[in-house]
């Protein structure tokens, strides 16, 4: 099967390709490399051992991504391509609209064009909201409070349509909690350009010395320690989840929606304190005021993807704190 990954050589992208071809199917990246590295591709060809095909391009270009999908003769797509971070979707909400929901028609478009209609679509559990209750399954209702989460909910329900006017179209939508850690090998995994706007990497930069100290944005959320209170998942997990929604697509056509988490919520304060723990590194912080958007807690119910995708998450915070920390002892 060959699938073409939308900003394949990003962070949750080029761990799903990693996955995907290690099970004999072949992944095509296609990525601006507006917020990933060229050299992510030569790295996962080391992990498969073999060279993966990969094309220099905007999804926006409706044209380029029809002739990607007929050139490389594609089955499936997953989209990963967006801009994601919340805070700067508050300052910059036409450029969040612009390039993710534009971005998506556009993807939608041009795999109209090719005769492509089998899709698994990156979405966040950001389309949620303020938790009216906890945890989070797929029934709750919707209400995202910043634009990068409503650009996501909005793109759901294109894809929902979709559906309902063609039954060609089989598509499923991850919705990802918090995503964290790297693959086994150190060769590739969260390395954003720019200052990090992700726990995960700002910690690891800090305690590297690249930033003087690390910045929590709230100590008096209505949690345990006052910091905000997140589900991690191991970025691995989620390649995983991806290969388990390409399966359930062979079998089931319509639109689903399925969220990808572990169901265990922990503070700010204790990833900070694992990794200091893990690496045996302080690291210095400092409070700052919340950023607009960000939410007290939020976690997630996983049975349905237990229960459907036959899909769980295996690794612990320990596992992928031990994981991004060796990938950026190998990048440092």
């Amino acid at each position: 099967m060959n699938i073409l990954l939308t900003g394949g050589a990003g962070y949750i992208g080029s761990h799903t390709a990693a996955t995907l071809s290690q099970m004999g199917l072949n992944p095509v990246l296609f990525d601006n490399f507006s917020n990933s590295k060229q050299n992510v591709i030569n790295s996962l060809s080391k992990i498969v051992g073999k060279e993966l095909s990969g094309v220099h391009g905007d999804i926006l270009n409706t044209k380029l991504v029809a002739k990607t999908l007929k050139d490389f003769s594609i089955d499936l797509v997953i989209h990963f391509a967006a801009l994601k971070a919340v805070g700067e979707s508050a300052e910059h909400p036409l450029k969040y609209y612009s390039n993710n929901v534009s971005g998506a028609i556009s993807l939608l478009e041009g795999m109209e064009m090719a005769g492509v209609r089998d899709l698994v679509f990156s979405s966040s559990a950001t389309v949620y909201g303020a938790p009216q209750y906890l945890p989070i399954n797929e029934e709750h209702p919707t209400s995202p409070q910043n634009p990068y989460g409503r650009t996501k909910l909005y793109i759901e329900g294109i894809l929902e349509d979709l559906v309902m006017a063609n039954k060609d179209w089989r598509i499923v939508s991850l919705r990802y909690f918090n995503p964290i850690g790297a693959h086994q090998s150190g060769y590739i995994g969260e390395s954003p350009n720019g200052v990090p706007n992700n726990l995960m990497p700002f910690l690891i930069q800090v305690a590297q010395g690249k930033l003087d100290k690390l910045f929590i944005y709230g100590d008096d959320y209505p949690t345990v320690d006052g910091t905000g209170v997140r589900d991690y998942i191991h970025v691995m997990d989620l390649a995983s989840g991806h290969l388990a929604a390409i399966n359930f697509l062979q079998k089931h056509v319509g639109y689903h929606v399925f969220n990808l988490g572990t169901g265990q919520p922990s503070s700010v304060l204790d990833v900070i304190n694992c990794f200091q723990d893990i690496t045996g590194v302080k690291v210095p912080f400092e409070f700052s005021c919340r950023r607009a958007g960000d939410l007290a807690v939020c976690y997630a119910d996983v049975d349905k993807a237990k229960r459907l995708l036959m899909w769980e998450s295996s690794y612990s915070l320990e596992d992928m704190i031990t994981s991004a920390w060796n990938f950026s002892g190998k990048n440092f």
